[in-house]
């Protein structure tokens, strides 16, 4: 049983950390944006992409490494509604970090301009659902059976 507990929180770290950064993230980026620095807003973008969002995307392949594993010791069937549905959440949370990763990429090539309002509205849109996934993605954990 200790081997379950050091799992689960070898499995919590991950998305707790992925919640964090993605947050930290957009307010590095809105702060950015807001300076009204150029370099300093091509500077963070180009590090954002090459360095965290590969990171973010290592975390979260671990998540359902972690969860099938300690779903394995728990000895809970992988037909139960809320790993389906967390699964199914997965794979649009996957989705959508690729959308802003392409977001991201526009708004770097436009860095040296004034990037269009509707291309900052939809970097803040994918971020902001980034996190309501990881919240319900959490939830579901949550309520799962003890």
């Amino acid at each position: 049983m200790e081997h379950y507990q050091l799992l689960k929180i070898v499995h919590s770290a991950p998305g707790v950390l992925l919640l964090l950064g993605v947050l930290a993230h957009v307010f590095m980026l809105w702060k950015a944006a807001k300076g009204g620095d150029a370099l300093v807003l091509q500077r963070k973008l180009k590090r954002t992409r090459l360095i965290s969002l590969p990171v973010f995307g290592l975390l979260a392949l671990s998540l359902p490494v972690s969860g099938w594993w300690m779903v394995n010791l728990a000895g809970f069937p992988l037909g139960q509604t809320w790993l389906l549905a967390s699964s199914v959440l997965f794979g649009v949370l996957v989705l959508v970090g690729l959308l802003l990763n392409g977001r991201l990429a526009a708004w770097q090539a436009l860095a040296e301009r004034a990037a269009p309002v509707g291309l900052l509205r939809m970097c803040a849109l994918y971020a902001g659902l980034i996190v309501l996934l990881l919240l319900v993605i959490m939830g579901l954990m949550g309520a799962k059976p003890a």
